[in-house]
């Protein structure tokens, strides 16, 4: 299922923070990191929204994604902060809870 990404990241990202995971199913790091922030998403009461950028390529070009697993957090409209690679558990929370 294709992500309208201006309403369910952009403009949902004006009610609360959003994470996006862009990733492939072929990544490694990516099978590691996926769980984790569904994980996170829940304990958090976050929206999660996963794109894979291989069915979603034109998207990822003109987000700039150059590397995968890539997350970025949306908050108020626009990306807050991302990170590039499998981060650790602690670490995603310091992002999680500077940024809600």
């Amino acid at each position: 299922m294709a992500v309208d990404f201006e309403k369910d990241v952009v403009l949902a990202s004006k009610k609360e923070l959003v994470i996006v995971d862009f990733f492939a199913d072929w990544c490694g790091p990516c099978k590691m990191l996926g769980p984790l922030l569904d994980k996170l998403a829940t304990e958090y009461k976050l929206k999660l929204i996963k794109i894979n950028v291989d069915e979603e390529q034109g998207l990822a070009q003109e987000l700039e994604i150059m590397s995968i697993p890539t997350v970025v957090f949306f908050k108020d409209g626009e990306p807050k902060d991302f990170f590039v690679g499998a981060y650790p558990e602690a670490k995603i929370r310091e992002y999680i809870i500077k940024l809600k």
